[in-house]
C-alpha cells in the first residue's frame, strides 16, 4: 500500500489556486427552466395515441374494471401511493404500489409495475385480473379515504362516511377484517347521546403511533395505537360544519378543510393547541387560524367583477410537493385554486364553467372530488365537472402562471396554458406516481384510467436493413 501512498507536503506543492467562478453542478433542473418548458409536459400527456408514432404521446388506457357487486353506482373515492420494498425470490427491490378504494366498500391495492403493463396490452380487459393484485377485499360498508402507513409498508387505513371508525387493514393477510379497528368517542349533548356517524378523511403521522381522523361534526380525533382503541386527544374548529379533508404538514401542522368553506390551520408545535400532543388525556384544542376562503376570493378585483362569490364547499385539500407553501384546495363547483401557506392570500384559482352550461352533460355533481399535485412542475390534476375529462393546471408560484390571481389579463403568456385532457369517463380522483408523473384516474363508472407520457421508438433506416 506504501507505494500507492503520495505525501501530504507533496500534494499541497503540486495544488494550484483555483480563479474565477465556480460551477456547482446539481443535477438538477431550474424551477424557471421547468416552467418553460411545461407547455410541452402539457402537450405530451394531452395527444392521442393514434397516428403520430415518433412523438411523445397520451396513453388513456381501460386498464381495469371492477367486479360487478362494485361497479352499480360505485365510483373510485381515494387513491394513494407509497414506496414499498417487494420480495422476489428471496431479494428485495424498490416498488410502487397503489391503494384505491371505492364507495361500494373495495379496497384494492396494485403493484404499479404490473398496473403498467396491463396498460399496454392492445385490448383492454373488460373483466377484472384478480391475480395481479397484491390486496382485493369487498366491504360491507363504503370506504371514503384510504391512506399508507407511512412508517409500516404493509398497513393501509380507511375510513368511511357509514361509521365512526378507522380500519387499519395488513395487505400481507387476505383478509377482509382488518387487523386493528381505531373508534371515535360518542358525542354527548344535553339531551344525551348523540351519534352523527361520518370519518370524512385520514392522516398517519411518521412515528408509526398516532392516527388522525376527521368528522361529520366538525372535529379531528387523535389516537395513539400504543394506548388504545378509543381518541385519546383531539382537534376542534369550534363549528358545527362536517370537515371534509385534511392535511399533514409533516409533524408540524394540521390543515383542515370544512363544508362551510373553511381552511383551518393547527399549530402542532406550540401555542394554545400544543396541549393535545403533550399529554394523552381527552384534550380538545381550537385551530390557530380560521380562514373563510369565500372572504379571500373577493379579494381578487377581477374575479369579483365577473361572479357571484358565496361560501362553497371545500371537497379537497393538497399540499404541492415541489413547493410546500402551497395549499391546493378543490371546491364543489369545480373550481380549483392555491393558498399560500407565507401570507394567507390566495394567489391561483381556475373557474372553468359551470356544468350546467353544457346540455350534453346529464350527470348531476353528487360526488367529490379528489385532485393530485404532479410530483414536480407545480401542477395540478383534477377531474372536469362539466366533461369526461382531465384538468391540467399550471400553478407555479409565479405571476406568469395563466391562474395566478394578480393582474391576470397583463400575466396571459401565449405559450402558458392550462389542458384540458379528454378522458373516456367522468373523473371522481386521481393520484400521481411520485417519480415519473403518470395519473391514475377513478371514474364514475368505477373504471381504471392511466394518462402518462408513451415514448415510441423511432423507425429509421435500420429497421429497414433487418426487413432486408
Amino acid at each position: 500500500m506504501e507505494k500507492y501512498a503520495v505525501p501530504v507536503a507533496a500534494i499541497a506543492e503540486n495544488v494550484k489556486p483555483i480563479t474565477g467562478s465556480l460551477v456547482e453542478l446539481t443535477g438538477k433542473f431550474n424551477g424557471n427552466y421547468r416552467h418553460n418548458v411545461s407547455p410541452l409536459l402539457m402537450q405530451s400527456y394531452s395527444e392521442r395515441l393514434g397516428h403520430f408514432l415518433t412523438r411523445i404521446t397520451l396513453k388513456e388506457d381501460l386498464v381495469k374494471r371492477i367486479s360487478a357487486a362494485c361497479i352499480t353506482r360505485s365510483w373510485f373515492a381515494s387513491f394513494t401511493f407509497k414506496f414499498k420494498l417487494r420480495k422476489k425470490n428471496a431479494t428485495s427491490s424498490q416498488g410502487i404500489y397503489l391503494a384505491s378504494v371505492t364507495r361500494s366498500g373495495c379496497l384494492t391495492v396494485h403493484d404499479f409495475e404490473s398496473l403498467y403493463c396491463q396498460s399496454n396490452q392492445p385490448v383492454p380487459r373488460r373483466e377484472e385480473d384478480e391475480g395481479k393484485h397484491l390486496l382485493h377485499i369487498s366491504l360491507s360498508n363504503s370506504i371514503d379515504a384510504v391512506r399508507w402507513n407511512p412508517v409500516n409498508q404493509d398497513e393501509v387505513a380507511c375510513t368511511s362516511l357509514s361509521h365512526n371508525e378507522v380500519h387499519i387493514f395488513d395487505i400481507g393477510y387476505i383478509s377482509s377484517e382488518p387487523v386493528e379497528v381505531l373508534r371515535k368517542r360518542p358525542t354527548v349533548t344535553v339531551h344525551g347521546s348523540s351519534i352523527r356517524k361520518g370519518l370524512t378523511d385520514i392522516a398517519l403521522f411518521n412515528d408509526d403511533t398516532r392516527v388522525l381522523a376527521s368528522d361529520t361534526c366538525g372535529a379531528i380525533s387523535i389516537w395513539d395505537r400504543r394506548v388504545g382503541d378509543l381518541p385519546q386527544t383531539g382537534l376542534t374548529t369550534n363549528a358545527n360544519s362536517s370537515l371534509t379533508s385534511i392535511q399533514l404538514n409533516g409533524d408540524q401542522c394540521v390543515y383542515g378543510a370544512s363544508k362551510s368553506g373553511f381552511i383551518y390551520i393547527w399549530d402542532l408545535r406550540g401555542g394554545r393547541s400544543s396541549a393535545a400532543f403533550q399529554s394523552h388525556k381527552e384534550v380538545h384544542s381550537s385551530p390557530m387560524i380560521s380562514l373563510k376562503l369565500a372572504s379571500m376570493l373577493n379579494k381578487i378585483e377581477l374575479l369579483k367583477a365577473q361572479s357571484d362569490i358565496v361560501a362553497k364547499e371545500i371537497q379537497s385539500i393538497d399540499i404541492n410537493p415541489s413547493c410546500p407553501n402551497q395549499l391546493g384546495f378543490h371546491l364543489d363547483d369545480g373550481w380549483s385554486g392555491v393558498l399560500d401557506l407565507h401570507n394567507f392570500q390566495v394567489t391561483h384559482i381556475h373557474c372553468p364553467p359551470p356544468h350546467w352550461l353544457d346540455e350534453t352533460n346529464n350527470v348531476p355533481i353528487l360526488f367529490s372530488r379528489k385532485p393530485s399535485w404532479l410530483p414536480a412542475h407545480s401542477m395540478y390534476a383534477v377531474g372536469s365537472s362539466s366533461s369526461d375529462g382531465l384538468h391540467l393546471l399550471d400553478f407555479y408560484p409565479h405571476r406568469n402562471s395563466p391562474c395566478h390571481c394578480s393582474d391576470m389579463k397583463e400575466n396571459f403568456h401565449p405559450r402558458k396554458q392550462n389542458k384540458l385532457i379528454p378522458l373516456s369517463g367522468r373523473v371522481t380522483a386521481c393520484a400521481t406516481h411520485p417519480l415519473n408523473g403518470t395519473i391514475i384516474a377513478g371514474t364514475l363508472e368505477a373504471s381504471l384510467l392511466m394518462i402518462s407520457q408513451k415514448h415510441i421508438s423511432r423507425k429509421g433506416d435500420n429497421d429497414d436493413n433487418e426487413h432486408n
